[in-house]
């Protein structure tokens, strides 16, 4: 059975992952979801220094403090920013790190460098705009999630500071890339932000590549799917 220590997207928190947690539970996972700062539950907490090392260190630290080894770190989207940074820094409690329709950045990247500038200008435009310049409001759900989904999630997703998105990725350790995998989420909307990420892993034999039929929130438009995908992984690395 495995240990499984989710970096969620933005906007978003523990909260949205719930139809997953029975799904770990019935197979023998223990299944960790922290929320960042200034999201979710922690949504009091916001303040606009929040940044991606802040992230960073919300998960590391549920890894340090519960002592977890052998871990399966799942990133998905913006989480692909954070589980990147956690893997490097807390390396030796690590056994695999699995994107999920996510970001996977190099060294010195951040997720506006990687967006690109006409969407990074924009999402700018909606901090000033929208977010007291601080921070973002969420991108609206995909277009084929169910209405009940958008019902209950939508009301729940929080702006994001603005930085979490600028800080650009730095790593420190020398050392080889820990096992890795990515799920492609093949129904993403066209001009879709991850293929590029999903071909690079494609095209690179020391990636596991797996798709899924699913737009970007397979964690709640199918998770059965997404649970025998990750099931698949596990049992394959």
């Amino acid at each position: 059975m495995a240990t499984i220590v989710l970096a969620h997207g933005a906007w978003s928190a523990a909260w949205a992952w719930k139809k997953l947690r029975p799904l770990f539970a019935a197979a023998g996972h223990d299944f960790f979801s922290p929320t960042y700062t200034g999201l979710g539950e922690r949504a009091h907490l916001a303040h606009h220094e929040i940044d991606l090392s802040t992230h960073i260190n919300d998960v590391a630290a549920v890894l340090d403090c519960e002592d977890l080894k052998g871990v399966t770190l799942l990133g998905h989207s913006y989480g692909g920013m954070v589980a990147t940074g956690v893997a490097d820094k807390a390396r030796r409690r690590i056994s695999r790190v699995v994107y999920i329709d996510a970001f996977a950045p190099e060294n010195g990247q951040s997720l506006f460098d990687l967006v690109g500038p006409d969407v990074a200008e924009a999402m700018r435009g909606k901090a000033m705009g929208e977010g007291a310049g601080w921070r973002i409001p969420p991108n609206p759900m995909p277009a084929d999630t169910a209405p009940e989904d958008v019902a209950w999630a939508t009301p729940q997703r929080r702006s994001q500071p603005i930085k979490t998105f600028e800080q650009r990725l730095r790593l420190t350790s020398r050392e080889p890339p820990l096992p890795r995998a990515y799920i492609y989420a093949r129904r993403s909307a066209p001009g879709d932000l991850f293929r590029q990420f999903a071909n690079k892993a494609k095209a690179d034999s020391s990636w596991k590549y797996y798709e899924i039929d699913a737009s970007h929130n397979p964690h709640i438009t199918c998770p059965q799917d997404l649970m025998a995908t990750l099931t698949r992984i596990m049992a394959e690395t």
